[in-house]
Protein backbone atom coordinates (compact mmCIF):
# COMPACT_ATOMS: atom_id res chain seq x y z
CA UNK A 1 0.00 0.00 0.00
CA UNK A 2 1.21 3.15 -0.45
CA UNK A 3 0.17 6.32 1.16
CA UNK A 4 1.18 9.95 0.46
CA UNK A 5 1.96 11.75 3.63
CA UNK A 6 1.24 15.51 3.00
CA UNK A 7 0.35 17.72 6.09
CA UNK A 8 0.87 21.21 6.55
CA UNK A 9 2.84 22.01 10.45
CA UNK A 10 1.03 22.35 13.32
CA UNK A 11 1.30 25.93 14.08
CA UNK A 12 3.57 26.27 17.08
CA UNK A 13 4.20 22.81 18.05
CA UNK A 14 5.21 20.77 14.79
CA UNK A 15 6.87 20.76 11.68
CA UNK A 16 5.19 19.37 8.65
CA UNK A 17 7.94 16.50 8.13
CA UNK A 18 7.48 15.85 12.22
CA UNK A 19 3.70 15.74 11.52
CA UNK A 20 4.54 13.19 8.82
CA UNK A 21 6.85 11.33 10.34
CA UNK A 22 3.76 11.04 13.28
CA UNK A 23 1.45 10.15 10.51
CA UNK A 24 3.77 7.14 9.53
CA UNK A 25 4.33 5.67 13.06
CA UNK A 26 0.72 4.73 13.36
CA UNK A 27 0.13 3.55 9.57
CA UNK A 28 2.82 0.96 10.49
CA UNK A 29 1.52 -0.47 13.24
CA UNK A 30 -1.63 -1.59 11.12
CA UNK A 31 0.37 -1.77 7.55
CA UNK A 32 3.98 -2.55 8.91
CA UNK A 33 5.19 -3.00 5.14
CA UNK A 34 3.35 0.02 3.72
CA UNK A 35 4.97 2.74 1.56
CA UNK A 36 4.85 5.90 3.14
CA UNK A 37 5.78 8.72 1.40
CA UNK A 38 6.44 11.93 3.10
CA UNK A 39 5.94 15.48 1.42
CA UNK A 40 6.34 18.36 3.93
CA UNK A 41 3.71 20.68 3.17
CA UNK A 42 2.59 24.33 3.12
CA UNK A 43 0.83 27.57 2.08
CA UNK A 44 3.26 29.94 1.33
CA UNK A 45 2.78 31.69 5.03
CA UNK A 46 4.62 30.21 8.37
CA UNK A 47 6.61 26.91 7.86
CA UNK A 48 6.84 26.99 4.00
CA UNK A 49 10.46 27.60 3.90
CA UNK A 50 11.07 24.57 6.49
CA UNK A 51 8.48 22.56 4.10
CA UNK A 52 10.20 22.88 0.99
CA UNK A 53 13.59 22.16 2.54
CA UNK A 54 12.74 19.04 3.75
CA UNK A 55 10.37 17.59 1.20
CA UNK A 56 13.42 18.53 -1.36
CA UNK A 57 16.17 17.78 0.21
CA UNK A 58 17.53 21.69 0.10
CA UNK A 59 19.49 23.41 2.55
CA UNK A 60 19.67 26.49 4.92
CA UNK A 61 21.64 29.92 4.59
CA UNK A 62 22.02 31.75 7.36
CA UNK A 63 22.79 36.01 6.81
CA UNK A 64 22.74 39.06 9.38
CA UNK A 65 20.76 41.82 6.75
CA UNK A 66 19.04 44.67 7.75
CA UNK A 67 15.64 44.25 10.14
CA UNK A 68 12.35 46.14 9.87
CA UNK A 69 14.06 49.10 11.95
CA UNK A 70 17.48 49.21 10.21
CA UNK A 71 19.33 46.94 12.94
CA UNK A 72 20.75 44.19 12.25
CA UNK A 73 18.70 41.26 12.56
CA UNK A 74 19.81 37.27 11.64
CA UNK A 75 17.98 35.50 9.03
CA UNK A 76 17.50 32.73 7.13
CA UNK A 77 16.31 31.23 4.09
CA UNK A 78 16.06 28.23 2.17
CA UNK A 79 17.91 26.44 -0.99
CA UNK A 80 16.21 24.36 -2.80
CA UNK A 81 18.21 21.09 -3.35
CA UNK A 82 18.37 21.94 -7.04
CA UNK A 83 20.48 25.10 -6.06
CA UNK A 84 18.77 27.32 -8.57
CA UNK A 85 15.46 27.70 -6.00
CA UNK A 86 15.27 29.91 -2.93
CA UNK A 87 12.71 30.25 -0.71
CA UNK A 88 12.36 33.14 1.31
CA UNK A 89 10.17 33.81 4.20
CA UNK A 90 9.76 37.98 4.21
CA UNK A 91 9.01 37.82 7.61
CA UNK A 92 12.36 36.50 8.64
CA UNK A 93 14.06 39.59 7.57
CA UNK A 94 11.36 42.04 8.14
CA UNK A 95 8.52 40.75 10.36
CA UNK A 96 6.47 42.00 13.54
CA UNK A 97 7.79 40.19 15.75
CA UNK A 98 11.21 42.05 15.27
CA UNK A 99 9.76 45.36 16.55
CA UNK A 100 6.68 44.14 18.55
CA UNK A 101 6.64 45.85 22.32
CA UNK A 102 9.32 48.15 20.92
CA UNK A 103 9.44 51.98 19.96
CA UNK A 104 10.81 50.45 16.61
CA UNK A 105 6.87 49.15 15.71
CA UNK A 106 6.24 52.20 13.50
CA UNK A 107 5.14 51.16 9.88
CA UNK A 108 6.30 55.09 9.23
CA UNK A 109 9.76 54.18 9.24
CA UNK A 110 9.96 50.27 9.40
CA UNK A 111 11.66 48.86 6.00
CA UNK A 112 11.70 45.46 3.62
CA UNK A 113 15.50 46.29 2.72
CA UNK A 114 16.35 43.36 4.90
CA UNK A 115 14.02 41.13 2.78
CA UNK A 116 15.82 42.44 -0.66
CA UNK A 117 19.13 41.46 0.76
CA UNK A 118 18.30 37.69 1.15
CA UNK A 119 16.82 38.01 -2.54
CA UNK A 120 19.81 39.49 -3.63
CA UNK A 121 22.05 37.06 -1.39
CA UNK A 122 19.99 34.02 -2.82
CA UNK A 123 20.59 35.13 -6.13
CA UNK A 124 24.44 36.03 -5.84
CA UNK A 125 24.58 31.99 -4.67
CA UNK A 126 23.19 30.89 -7.73
CA UNK A 127 19.38 31.40 -7.48
CA UNK A 128 17.41 31.83 -11.02
CA UNK A 129 13.87 31.38 -9.15
CA UNK A 130 12.92 32.83 -5.82
CA UNK A 131 9.74 31.82 -4.24
CA UNK A 132 9.10 34.25 -1.99
CA UNK A 133 5.96 34.31 1.04
CA UNK A 134 4.64 37.47 2.21
CA UNK A 135 3.29 37.89 5.67
CA UNK A 136 3.79 38.94 9.08
CA UNK A 137 5.25 42.16 7.91
CA UNK A 138 6.00 44.76 10.11
CA UNK A 139 6.20 47.23 6.96
CA UNK A 140 4.06 49.58 5.07
CA UNK A 141 6.72 50.78 2.72
CA UNK A 142 5.42 49.49 -0.85
CA UNK A 143 8.18 47.53 -1.07
CA UNK A 144 11.00 50.65 -1.69
CA UNK A 145 13.09 49.24 1.05
CA UNK A 146 13.56 45.92 -1.02
CA UNK A 147 13.83 48.05 -4.34
CA UNK A 148 16.73 49.60 -3.33
CA UNK A 149 18.53 46.68 -1.83
CA UNK A 150 18.58 44.89 -5.07
CA UNK A 151 19.50 48.40 -6.69
CA UNK A 152 17.08 50.77 -7.40
CA UNK A 153 17.69 54.36 -7.08
CA UNK A 154 14.69 56.54 -5.74
CA UNK A 155 15.53 60.60 -6.47
CA UNK A 156 13.74 63.32 -4.82
CA UNK A 157 12.43 66.61 -7.04
CA UNK A 158 15.88 68.28 -7.46
CA UNK A 159 17.10 64.81 -9.04
CA UNK A 160 18.58 63.84 -6.20
CA UNK A 161 19.33 60.18 -4.64
CA UNK A 162 17.13 59.65 -1.25
CA UNK A 163 19.50 58.19 0.71
CA UNK A 164 17.81 57.14 3.85
CA UNK A 165 15.96 53.46 3.79
CA UNK A 166 12.54 53.24 2.01
CA UNK A 167 9.41 53.17 4.75
CA UNK A 168 6.19 54.40 4.35
CA UNK A 169 7.04 57.61 5.74
CA UNK A 170 9.00 58.68 3.22
CA UNK A 171 7.13 57.93 -0.18
CA UNK A 172 6.19 61.07 -0.73
CA UNK A 173 9.30 62.08 -1.22
CA UNK A 174 10.05 59.89 -4.41
CA UNK A 175 9.49 61.86 -7.66
CA UNK A 176 11.29 59.47 -9.81
CA UNK A 177 12.68 55.82 -10.06
CA UNK A 178 16.09 54.97 -12.12
CA UNK A 179 16.25 51.29 -12.75
CA UNK A 180 19.59 51.78 -13.94
CA UNK A 181 21.88 50.62 -11.10
CA UNK A 182 19.98 47.16 -10.44
CA UNK A 183 21.99 43.96 -10.67
CA UNK A 184 21.62 42.56 -13.82
CA UNK A 185 20.89 39.59 -12.36
CA UNK A 186 17.91 40.27 -10.70
CA UNK A 187 16.08 40.68 -14.03
CA UNK A 188 17.37 37.35 -15.32
CA UNK A 189 15.71 35.55 -12.08
CA UNK A 190 11.80 34.31 -12.11
CA UNK A 191 10.76 35.85 -8.82
CA UNK A 192 7.40 34.03 -7.74
CA UNK A 193 5.23 35.64 -4.66
CA UNK A 194 2.88 33.15 -2.63
CA UNK A 195 0.50 34.89 -1.02
CA UNK A 196 -3.43 34.25 -0.64
CA UNK A 197 -4.02 38.26 0.48
CA UNK A 198 -5.96 40.01 -2.22
CA UNK A 199 -6.39 43.58 -0.75
CA UNK A 200 -5.59 46.54 -2.83
CA UNK A 201 -2.78 48.40 -2.45
CA UNK A 202 -4.78 52.03 -1.21
CA UNK A 203 -8.33 52.72 0.20
CA UNK A 204 -10.63 51.38 2.63
CA UNK A 205 -9.63 47.52 1.86
CA UNK A 206 -5.80 48.30 1.31
CA UNK A 207 -2.44 48.03 3.09
CA UNK A 208 -2.65 50.96 5.19
CA UNK A 209 -6.30 51.19 6.43
CA UNK A 210 -6.47 47.21 6.93
CA UNK A 211 -3.25 46.00 8.41
CA UNK A 212 -1.86 49.53 9.35
CA UNK A 213 -2.75 49.41 13.06
CA UNK A 214 -1.67 46.05 13.70
CA UNK A 215 1.69 47.43 12.82
CA UNK A 216 1.57 50.24 15.12
CA UNK A 217 0.01 52.92 12.96
CA UNK A 218 -2.26 55.78 14.45
CA UNK A 219 -5.36 57.03 12.45
CA UNK A 220 -3.38 60.24 11.52
CA UNK A 221 -0.61 57.74 10.22
CA UNK A 222 -3.01 55.73 8.29
CA UNK A 223 -4.21 58.31 6.24
CA UNK A 224 -0.57 59.79 5.72
CA UNK A 225 0.56 55.88 4.58
CA UNK A 226 -2.66 55.80 2.08
CA UNK A 227 -1.56 58.71 0.54
CA UNK A 228 2.18 57.45 0.09
CA UNK A 229 1.62 54.76 -1.19
CA UNK A 230 -0.99 56.46 -3.83
CA UNK A 231 1.49 59.17 -4.97
CA UNK A 232 4.30 56.27 -4.79
CA UNK A 233 1.79 54.37 -6.91
CA UNK A 234 1.35 57.25 -9.40
CA UNK A 235 5.34 57.43 -10.30
CA UNK A 236 5.16 53.46 -10.49
CA UNK A 237 2.53 54.19 -13.56
CA UNK A 238 4.40 57.01 -14.72
CA UNK A 239 8.22 55.66 -14.87
CA UNK A 240 7.39 51.81 -15.11
CA UNK A 241 4.43 51.53 -17.06
CA UNK A 242 3.19 49.34 -14.53
CA UNK A 243 -0.40 50.03 -12.80
CA UNK A 244 -0.39 48.42 -9.33
CA UNK A 245 -3.42 50.01 -7.92
CA UNK A 246 -5.71 48.09 -10.02
CA UNK A 247 -3.90 44.88 -9.06
CA UNK A 248 -5.43 42.30 -6.95
CA UNK A 249 -3.21 41.11 -4.04
CA UNK A 250 -0.96 44.36 -4.67
CA UNK A 251 -1.31 45.65 -0.75
CA UNK A 252 0.03 41.87 0.45
CA UNK A 253 2.75 42.74 3.38
CA UNK A 254 2.23 46.20 3.72
CA UNK A 255 2.71 46.78 -0.38
CA UNK A 256 5.43 44.66 -0.70
CA UNK A 257 3.06 42.78 -3.43
CA UNK A 258 3.18 45.59 -5.17
CA UNK A 259 6.63 46.70 -5.11
CA UNK A 260 7.78 43.07 -6.22
CA UNK A 261 5.87 43.17 -9.14
CA UNK A 262 6.83 46.91 -10.01
CA UNK A 263 10.37 45.93 -9.88
CA UNK A 264 10.95 42.34 -10.59
CA UNK A 265 8.16 41.36 -12.43
CA UNK A 266 7.23 39.01 -9.89
CA UNK A 267 4.07 36.64 -10.45
CA UNK A 268 2.03 36.65 -7.52
CA UNK A 269 0.14 33.25 -7.01
CA UNK A 270 -1.56 31.23 -4.15
CA UNK A 271 0.77 30.03 -1.84
CA UNK A 272 -0.34 26.26 -1.59
CA UNK A 273 -0.46 26.04 -5.28
CA UNK A 274 3.29 26.86 -5.56
CA UNK A 275 4.18 24.41 -2.44
CA UNK A 276 2.56 21.79 -4.66
CA UNK A 277 4.87 22.54 -7.81
CA UNK A 278 7.89 22.91 -5.96
CA UNK A 279 7.34 19.56 -4.01
CA UNK A 280 6.22 17.70 -7.62
CA UNK A 281 3.06 16.43 -5.44
CA UNK A 282 1.37 15.25 -8.18
CA UNK A 283 4.27 12.93 -9.24
CA UNK A 284 4.36 11.53 -5.79
CA UNK A 285 0.25 10.57 -5.91
CA UNK A 286 1.05 9.04 -9.21
CA UNK A 287 0.39 5.26 -8.02
CA UNK A 288 -0.75 5.83 -4.82
CA UNK A 289 -3.29 4.14 -3.10
CA UNK A 290 -4.45 6.78 -0.36
CA UNK A 291 -3.38 10.28 0.60
CA UNK A 292 -2.86 11.87 4.24
CA UNK A 293 -3.07 15.67 4.47
CA UNK A 294 -4.50 18.14 7.88
CA UNK A 295 -3.22 20.79 9.69
CA UNK A 296 -3.55 22.14 13.32
CA UNK A 297 -7.23 23.02 12.95
CA UNK A 298 -9.79 21.73 10.11
CA UNK A 299 -12.72 23.88 9.45
CA UNK A 300 -14.71 24.67 6.73
CA UNK A 301 -12.38 27.91 5.79
CA UNK A 302 -9.88 24.95 4.97
CA UNK A 303 -11.41 24.27 2.16
CA UNK A 304 -9.99 27.27 0.99
CA UNK A 305 -6.36 28.03 -0.07
CA UNK A 306 -5.57 26.39 3.06
CA UNK A 307 -2.63 23.03 2.53
CA UNK A 308 -5.52 20.34 2.81
CA UNK A 309 -7.60 21.79 0.09
CA UNK A 310 -4.37 22.05 -2.09
CA UNK A 311 -3.33 18.36 -1.65
CA UNK A 312 -7.08 17.35 -2.22
CA UNK A 313 -6.75 19.11 -5.43
CA UNK A 314 -3.80 17.87 -6.74
CA UNK A 315 -5.32 13.85 -5.65
CA UNK A 316 -8.28 14.53 -6.94
CA UNK A 317 -6.62 15.04 -10.53
CA UNK A 318 -5.25 11.14 -10.64
CA UNK A 319 -8.52 9.80 -9.09
CA UNK A 320 -6.67 9.39 -5.44
CA UNK A 321 -8.91 9.92 -2.02
CA UNK A 322 -7.96 12.17 0.34
CA UNK A 323 -8.26 12.10 4.20
CA UNK A 324 -7.16 15.03 6.83
CA UNK A 325 -6.31 14.59 9.76
CA UNK A 326 -6.80 17.86 12.16
CA UNK A 327 -5.64 18.65 16.02
CA UNK A 328 -8.96 19.59 16.10
CA UNK A 329 -12.17 19.42 13.89
CA UNK A 330 -14.99 22.35 14.14
CA UNK A 331 -18.51 22.05 13.86
CA UNK A 332 -18.33 23.00 10.26
CA UNK A 333 -15.88 21.29 9.08
CA UNK A 334 -18.11 18.87 7.28
CA UNK A 335 -18.24 21.62 4.33
CA UNK A 336 -14.78 20.32 2.98
CA UNK A 337 -16.06 17.11 1.74
CA UNK A 338 -18.03 19.32 -0.75
CA UNK A 339 -14.22 20.73 -2.20
CA UNK A 340 -11.98 17.15 -2.62
CA UNK A 341 -11.52 15.89 0.89
CA UNK A 342 -13.01 12.49 1.49
CA UNK A 343 -12.58 11.95 4.98
CA UNK A 344 -12.01 13.89 8.27
CA UNK A 345 -10.24 12.64 11.59
CA UNK A 346 -8.98 14.37 14.50
CA UNK A 347 -5.85 13.35 16.48
CA UNK A 348 -7.90 13.94 19.59
CA UNK A 349 -9.47 10.68 20.46
CA UNK A 350 -11.68 12.62 23.78
CA UNK A 351 -11.66 16.31 25.22
CA UNK A 352 -8.60 17.69 26.20
CA UNK A 353 -7.08 21.02 27.12
CA UNK A 354 -4.76 22.37 24.43
CA UNK A 355 -1.36 21.89 26.19
CA UNK A 356 -2.37 18.68 26.85
CA UNK A 357 -3.10 18.14 23.32
CA UNK A 358 0.06 19.89 21.99
CA UNK A 359 2.62 18.02 24.68
CA UNK A 360 1.73 14.65 23.10
CA UNK A 361 0.81 15.33 19.64
CA UNK A 362 3.01 13.26 18.09
CA UNK A 363 1.31 10.29 19.76
CA UNK A 364 -2.20 11.79 18.63
CA UNK A 365 -1.67 11.74 15.72
CA UNK A 366 0.06 8.34 15.40
CA UNK A 367 -2.66 7.08 17.31
CA UNK A 368 -5.35 8.87 15.01
CA UNK A 369 -3.14 7.64 11.30
CA UNK A 370 -3.93 4.23 12.99
CA UNK A 371 -7.62 4.67 13.51
CA UNK A 372 -7.96 5.49 9.76
CA UNK A 373 -5.55 3.04 8.06
CA UNK A 374 -7.93 0.31 9.86
CA UNK A 375 -10.80 2.05 8.65
CA UNK A 376 -9.43 2.09 5.05
CA UNK A 377 -8.40 -2.01 5.47
CA UNK A 378 -12.18 -2.68 6.71
CA UNK A 379 -13.23 -0.55 3.30
CA UNK A 380 -11.04 -2.41 1.10
CA UNK A 381 -12.30 -6.28 2.27
CA UNK A 382 -15.80 -5.14 2.02
CA UNK A 383 -15.39 -3.70 -1.25
CA UNK A 384 -14.23 -7.33 -1.80
CA UNK A 385 -16.49 -9.28 -0.13
CA UNK A 386 -18.94 -10.91 -2.54
CA UNK A 387 -23.13 -9.61 -1.51
CA UNK A 388 -25.49 -12.62 -1.06
CA UNK A 389 -28.51 -12.61 -3.79
CA UNK A 390 -32.07 -12.54 -2.80
CA UNK A 391 -33.68 -15.83 -4.08
CA UNK A 392 -36.93 -13.66 -3.56
CA UNK A 393 -36.11 -10.49 -5.21
CA UNK A 394 -33.26 -11.62 -6.88
CA UNK A 395 -30.99 -8.69 -5.82
CA UNK A 396 -27.89 -8.37 -3.80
Amino acid sequence: MKIILAPDSFKGNLTSLEVASALEKGIKRAVPNANCVKVPMADGGEGTVQSLVDATGGKFIHKRVKGPAGKPVSARYGMLSNGKTAVIEMAEASGLPEVEGTKDKNPMKTTTYGTGQLMMDAIDKGANHIILGLGGSATIDGGVGMAQALGVRFLDKKGREIKELGAGGMLNKIASIDMSGMDPKVKRTKVTVASDVENPLCGKKGAAHVFGPQKGATPAMVKKLDANLKHFASIIKRDLHKDVMKLKGAGAAGGLGAGLVAFTGAKLRSGVDIVVEATELAKHIKGADLVITGEGRVDFQTAFGKTPSGVARAARQQKVQTVAIGGGLTDDARGVFDHGIDGLASACARDMSLQEAMSNSKAHLADAAERVIRLVLIGKKLAKKPRKVSKKTGRK
